[in-house]
């Protein structure tokens, strides 16, 4: 009995102690898992500061709730506050009215300040049976992603497309421009496109089409006895040197000795007169490149 006396007495001493805080408490309802609730607590008794001996602990609550890290803070006004944070760390399969819990604070130099019970409903995410009308489906399409402007991206490939196509067709131009100016100016290319619209290149024209050019590189008349000089100033002829040789013994007996000579009993091989200008031309090419 006299335990149960002292015991009484101790806290009707205590509930005298304590003194009710001025609490600005967070809303009661609405709340769902994740959910940080914050208790604010002023942190001033009769005008006088006070400050608390120590910071409510980090603990797990309950079922519902975990507290989380304390914090003091200042408003406009320079009063200072105790933020106490509680978050909800599981869901309820429908709504659910739970509490903050009742603290009871110690201070350095004054009586404790008393927090209430703080009463508060929880709810599920989502509720367990769903409609299945319109769009109140159990399971939702995925969103769908944003396209990303490539307008300016298109228009940029675009002009440099443009600008490709023009530099190539810039190009072609040259290319097709250069090799008519080298076969009108070249000797060897000229009589190269002389000959291909002879349709018989054993025909005496073709053959002086080929001594044109001949005369025309060397810029004088060009004979089988002056053959050396030709060679002589134009270096890159000289790997053709027997068959140039060939040409002008087969030129002289052609245009000079065809009519005198006794008809040969075999007919003769005709002369690659053709294939002589078309490496003359490369010739002539490689040596202008």
């Amino acid at each position: 009995m006299n335990r149960l006396h002292a015991a009484v007495l101790v806290l009707a001493m205590t509930a005298t102690a304590a003194t009710a805080a001025t609490v600005e408490q967070p809303r009661a309802f609405g709340h769902v898992i994740g959910d940080v609730l914050t208790q604010r607590v002023l942190l001033e008794q009769a005008g006088q500061p006070l400050q608390p001996a120590a910071l409510p602990s980090t603990a797990r609550i309950d079922l519902w709730l975990e507290r989380r890290p304390s914090r003091i803070e200042t408003d406009t006004e320079g009063r200072r506050w105790l933020a106490i944070d509680y978050q909800v760390i599981n869901a309820p399969r429908a709504l659910t009215a739970i509490s903050l819990p009742a603290l009871s604070i110690a201070t350095a130099s004054g009586p404790a300040l008393a927090l209430p019970a703080w009463p508060i409903s929880i709810g599920p995410l989502t509720p367990l049976e769903l409609l299945g009308e319109g769009d109140l489906q159990p399971l939702r399409p995925d969103r769908p992603v944003a396209a990303l402007p490539t307008f300016a991206v298109e228009q940029q490939l675009k002009l440099s497309l443009l600008s490709l196509l023009a530099v190539l067709a810039a190009w072609l131009g040259w290319w097709a421009w250069r090799n008519r100016r080298e076969a009108q100016k070249l000797p060897f290319a000229n009589a190269w496109r002389e000959l291909n619209r002879i349709d018989d290149p054993a025909s005496p024209e073709a053959w002086r089409v080929v001594h044109r050019a001949l005369n025309r590189s060397a810029g004088r008349v060009v004979h089988g006895a002056s053959l050396p000089q030709l060679l002589a100033d134009a270096p890159y002829l000289r790997p053709l040197q027997p068959r140039l040789e060939d040409f002008y013994r087969e030129s002289t007996r052609r245009f000079f000795f065809a009519e005198s000579a006794a008809a040969p009993t075999q007919p003769q091989a005709a002369y690659p007169l053709r294939p002589l200008c078309r490496d003359l031309r490369n010739a002539e090419k490689r040596h202008r490149h």
